[in-house]
């Protein structure tokens, strides 16, 4: 039923929001450039405008009503498809997410963190985690919306004969994953292996690289210096961007964190017209 159901929400979404549907198409996640939308939100979104995107993963006005901000969006040609809502909204008022996705016009909304006491993360948080993703992801899926859970690294844990993610995937009635292929690298785990595995769990992603030479843990916390342009990293970037497409993933989101934003983010997209090229 629910591979069912995201069929339904994706074929309503490009009959709809036409002509914004493009498959696996390329777009940014807005935190990335946190620290310019602290001084100019205009000139930021004018940014991401002049580098040739036009998809977004975001949800926050950077201080500005939200008409304003959304205002800009249009001027600047960008569509915000995904929308991010925090463990709390979901698990203690879904509708007011619901209410959100709306006002944005995304249809998909991901959630980047399990609460957890330090970096203990466990079974008993990744099945209440569970529990609070099928509830909400329920009440999204009758708007027609899709749950995704952003993964950070700690669900790669140990558990039984697998990890705390084999558990969640196995266990997700109602929701879906967004790979951050860093994220997962970072865990200890293998994003292609994993795209490979669990092919219809996968549905967002996220592109960021990791320097070469990290060694990464699972506490879901890292250098943000560390992101590097696309392709220059030690993740199998080429690889995963090719299966993402065979598999039909819509969007894949650059997620650059480093201070070096705006210098990466151009050779990232750069590399990544090279694939297409070949």
């Amino acid at each position: 039923m629910k591979h069912i159901r995201i069929l339904v929400a994706l074929i309503t979404f490009s009959l709809f929001a036409l002509p914004f549907a493009n498959a696996q198409e390329v777009g940014i996640q807005l935190y990335s450039l946190r620290n310019q939308f602290k001084t100019d939100v205009e000139g930021t979104l004018k940014l991401i405008h002049d580098w040739g995107i036009t998809k977004v993963e975001g949800g926050d006005t950077y201080g500005l009503p939200l008409d304003e901000f959304l205002g800009l969006l249009k001027k600047y040609e960008l569509q915000v498809v995904s929308v991010g809502a925090s463990f709390e909204e979901l698990a203690n008022d879904p509708e007011a997410v619901v209410e959100k996705a709306k006002k944005y016009g995304a249809t998909y909304v991901m959630c980047a963190w399990i609460p957890h006491n330090g970096d203990d993360f466990t079974i008993d948080d990744t099945k209440k985690a569970v529990e609070v993703f099928n509830t909400a992801g329920e009440i999204l899926d009758r708007e027609n919306m899709i749950l995704t859970y952003h993964m950070h690294g700690y669900e790669f844990r140990p558990y039984e004969s697998g990890t705390l993610f084999d558990y969640m995937s196995e266990n997700a009635e109602d929701f879906y994953f967004e790979m951050d292929v860093y994220w997962v690298q970072h865990g200890g785990a293998d994003p292609l292996s994993l795209l490979n595995t669990y092919t219809d769990q996968f549905v967002l992603m996220h592109l960021k690289d990791m320097e070469k030479g990290l060694n990464g843990d699972n506490t879901g916390h890292g250098d943000v210096e560390t992101n590097v342009v696309l392709g220059s990293g030690q993740i199998a970037m080429a690889e995963i961007v090719a299966k993402a497409k065979e598999l039909g993933i819509e969007y894949m989101f650059i997620e650059d964190e480093s201070s070096r934003v705006v210098e990466q983010v151009p050779q990232s997209l750069a590399f990544l017209k090279s694939l297409n090229d070949q």
